[in-house]
């Protein structure tokens, strides 16, 4: 299943490390919104304001992970890896004294680092450790990654209220980030001398195919990361405890979870666009429920949701990495469209939260990513297998390549 050599048992706790690592993307984000009203309470922030502890992480991410390549070949991907993960446990547990509302936006910025490093190398680890169950163990990677946003979303509240302190509800994620470091550091493979060649990222870059892919990348995500800043408030407003809203928005991410587990698994053949469509209906319905119907029966509307969201995110990564044959490569590409992907991101709840100081309500900003949705839909027409290796160039860099004339 893994590279060459490697044993049964190397290889279950390399799954263990890609599991876990996973876990530990999304709860710094996720376990803000519950958390909203005594957050502004000690630190002076507004909605805008908390918007940014969203908006700068998943900048980051996007700027970051232009960085990407440069990080496999100079630094490697497992001291790349292991040293983010000890970046998010200081992180978290430097929020146990934050104070101040710029403070907050630090260790948002903190973790926002280390998540980003470990996103822009990790799908090449998966391209390079598992080249044929690519979907399966990207489908393991993504269902962790936003089961990780619920259990922020549900253990933040609980152990805030347990604890009689909203700064334990953050400071807790610290735990899971050393038990991943730990198997990170015993699992992950040794860093080898990076392969000179290849298609480079600047080459990538003057590919419409990248842009497209970052674009779908980030309006769908955008909606993501909207829902984790605004969705538990949103049913605040309406009347719903800390501990429920929370609740809400968990559910929603183990949704998030079983759908990017289980549809790369159930999807078959090269073409994953139906696949892709399907996601997108389910979001847009959940959008509809959200800006219409919001009461009528939330739980529904957040499973189908937060299906839509997470099958859409694994998807996305596989049809990435399927571009182009070599696990360097793909994982280059991976990298550059969730750069561009996050820096769009970033902005919807800082765009939403502004839209709700106009309006007086989120419905607005639910329309706005019903409209992302739909373009989406559009622009993945163009995106079938056939069309990989043209868009890439891949046969034309080989033919330069092979008769380039030695200066």
């Amino acid at each position: 299943m893994a590279g060459e050599g490697a044993s049964r048992s190397a290889r279950v706790l390399l799954l263990v490390a890609v599991a876990l690592i996973g876990l530990n993307l999304r709860p710094f984000i996720t376990g803000i919104g519950p958390l909203v009203a005594d957050i502004g309470a000690e630190t002076g922030l507004d909605l805008k304001g908390i918007s940014l502890l969203t908006l700068v992480p998943m900048a980051l991410m996007g700027i970051v992970a232009f960085a990407g390549p440069y990080l496999q070949s100079r630094i490697g991907t497992r001291r790349s890896v292991i040293a983010s993960l000890f970046v998010l446990a200081a992180g978290s547990l430097l929020r146990l004294s934050v104070t101040t509302g710029w403070q907050m936006v630090g260790t948002a910025a903190l973790l926002g680092l280390g998540v980003a490093v470990i996103q822009a190398v990790f799908p090449g680890i998966v391209k390079k450790q598992f080249p044929n169950h690519v979907g399966v163990v990207m489908g393991l990677y993504s269902a962790t990654l936003v089961g990780g946003g619920a259990l922020g979303a549900q253990a933040a509240p609980l152990i805030a209220s347990a604890a009689g302190d909203w700064h334990f509800g953050l400071a807790w994620m610290a735990i899971p980030a050393v038990l991943a470091l730990l198997f990170a550091a015993y699992s992950l493979p040794h860093d080898q001398t990076a392969r000179q060649g290849g298609i480079s990222a600047v080459a990538m870059l003057a590919r419409p195919r990248l842009w497209l892919l970052m674009a779908c990348f980030g309006l769908v995500n955008g909606g993501y990361s909207t829902v984790v800043a605004w969705l538990a408030p949103f049913y605040r407003e309406h009347g719903w405890s800390a501990a429920a809203s929370g609740s809400l928005l968990a559910i929603m991410a183990v949704f998030q979870g079983l759908a990017a587990l289980l549809l790369p698994m159930l999807a078959r053949g090269k073409d994953l666009r139906p696949w892709l469509w399907l996601t997108l209906a389910m979001q847009a319905a959940g959008f509809v429920a959200l800006a219409f119907r919001p009461e009528a029966a939330p739980f529904a509307s957040a499973m189908l949701l937060g299906s839509g969201l997470g099958g859409c995110f694994a998807l996305s990564m596989i049809v990435a990495l399927d571009h182009l044959p070599d696990p360097t490569e793909a994982g280059a590409l991976s990298a550059l469209m969730q750069g561009g992907g996050f820096l769009i991101t970033a902005f919807p709840p800082w765009i939403v939260a502004a839209l709700h100081d106009a309006t007086g309500s989120f419905v607005a900003g639910w329309l706005l990513h019903l409209g992302a949705v739909l373009v989406v839909a559009v622009l993945y027409w163009r995106v079938s297998p056939a069309s990989y290796a043209q868009a890439m160039s891949v046969q034309t860099i080989e033919d330069e390549s092979r008769h380039r004339v030695p200066i």
